[in-house]
C-alpha cells in the first residue's frame, strides 16, 4: 500500500482528496495546523471511508517538526502539498504572512524530500498564475502574467521554485503541478465540505451562508466588468472532481507514466460562469433565495478566466464529470447538514 503525505489535509480540497485517496487504497498521513480548518473533518472522512487517517497538528513552516514527523511515519511515497494561505483580499493586506506561509512551507518540503527518499510531489497551484489571460479558454501554454495579488505571486514563485529544484535534481524528483480553476460543492454524503474559519473568502460558502441566514446579504464585487452581465466569470469545478485528479496524478508518477520530471495540468470544466449566473442557478436548483447587493470591485480580482482542460483530459486521463447543478445541490446539502449539527 503506497503512503501519501497530504499537507493541509483537513482543509476543503485536502479533505476531499484524502477521501478519494483512501477509497483508492492509499494510506494517508495528514499534516495541518488547523489555521483554516477544523479537526472534526477527520470524523467526516472516517464516516465516508471507514478509515481514520493519521493526523499531525504541525505547521509546515516548522522544518524540525516536519522532519520528525516524516521520520515517525517513514516510507512516504508521495507528497500532495495543499497547505497554504489562499485568500486574495487578505494577501493584499498581509503580504508577508502569505510569502512566509506559502513559500517557506514549500521550501521545507522540497528540502526534506531527498533526506527521506521521497521522489513524487503534487503541488496545489492556481489559474491565478495566468493573471487576466489574453486568450480564452486558457491552455497550459498561456503566458504567466504579473500576479494581481501576493497570493497569486506565491503560486507563481512556488512553481518556479519547484521547476528549479526539479531541474537541479532531475533523477531524484518528479512533480506534477495542478492549476485549479474554482472548486465548489461538497461530498455527496454531505459529511465534508467547505468550512472556512470566520468570514468566507470564496463565493459558494458566502452564497450558502446567506441562503441559510447566517449572513444577511451576499456582496457581488462589481457589475461593470466586460462580461455579459457585468460580474466576474470563473470556471467552477466540483471539488470531488478536483480531488480525483490528485489521485490520478499520484498514480501517474508512482506507475512511471509521467512524460517528464515536471508536468503541469489545468483542472477545470472548460465552461465559464458568472457570479450572477451561479447565484441564479443556486436559487433555482435549491429553491431558496440569496439576497445580494452589488458593491465596488475587489482589488486583485481577475475579470474572466476559464480553462481549456484538453491536455488534462487527454494526457493526465482525467475529466470533470459533475454538472454545475449537481455541484450547487451538494453545497446546499452540506450547509443544511452543518445547521442540523448545531441544532
Amino acid at each position: 500500500m503506497s503512503k501519501v503525505l497530504v499537507t493541509g489535509g483537513t482543509g476543503y480540497i485536502g479533505s476531499h482528496t484524502v477521501v478519494e485517496l483512501i477509497n483508492e487504497g492509499f494510506e494517508v498521513v495528514i499534516v495541518d495546523n488547523l489555521s483554516n480548518s477544523n479537526v472534526e473533518v477527520l470524523n467526516g472522512i472516517e464516516k465516508i471511508t471507514g478509515v481514520r487517517p493519521a493526523f499531525e497538528n504541525i505547521d509546515c513552516v516548522d522544518y524540525v517538526a516536519m522532519d520528525n514527523m516524516i521520520d515517525k511515519y517513514g516510507n512516504i511515497d508521495a507528497v500532495i502539498h495543499f497547505a497554504a494561505s489562499k485568500a486574495v483580499g487578505e494577501s493584499v493586506e498581509k503580504p508577508l504572512l502569505y510569502y512566509r506561509n506559502n513559500l517557506v512551507s514549500l521550501i521545507n518540503l522540497l528540502q526534506l524530500m531527498p533526506v527521506h527518499k521521497i521522489k513524487h510531489f503534487v503541488f496545489s497551484s492556481s489559474c491565478t498564475v495566468y493573471g487576466q489571460p489574453d486568450i480564452l479558454p486558457v491552455t497550459e501554454n498561456a503566458p504567466i502574467k504579473p500576479a494581481l495579488s501576493p497570493y497569486g505571486n506565491t503560486k507563481q514563485i512556488g512553481e518556479e521554485i519547484i521547476r528549479d529544484t526539479i531541474y537541479a535534481n532531475t533523477n531524484n524528483y518528479q512533480s506534477i503541478i495542478l492549476r485549479y480553476f474554482n472548486p465548489i460543492g461538497a461530498h455527496v454524503s454531505a459529511e465534508i465540505g467547505e468550512l472556512p474559519n470566520g468570514v468566507p473568502n470564496n463565493l459558494l460558502p458566502f452564497v450558502t451562508q446567506t441562503a441559510i441566514g447566517i449572513r444577511k446579504q451576499l456582496q457581488v464585487f462589481g457589475n461593470d466588468y466586460d462580461t455579459p452581465d457585468g460580474s466576474c466569470i470563473r470556471d467552477y469545478i466540483h471539488v470531488v472532481d478536483l480531488a480525483k485528479a490528485h489521485v490520478v496524478a499520484v498514480r501517474r508518477m508512482l506507475e512511471g507514466k509521467s512524460k517528464d520530471s515536471l508536468e503541469v495540468f489545468n483542472l477545470g470544466t472548460g465552461r465559464g460562469l458568472s457570479v450572477l449566473e451561479i447565484i441564479k442557478t443556486f436559487e433555482e436548483v435549491n429553491q431558496v433565495k440569496v439576497p445580494y447587493k452589488i458593491v465596488n470591485r475587489r482589488e486583485g480580482d481577475i475579470e474572466k478566466v476559464w480553462a481549456d482542460p484538453t491536455y488534462a483530459n487527454e494526457v493526465l486521463g482525467w475529466k470533470a464529470q459533475e454538472t454545475v447543478e449537481e455541484t450547487l445541490r451538494s453545497a446546499w446539502a452540506w450547509e443544511l447538514n452543518l445547521a442540523n449539527r448545531k441544532n
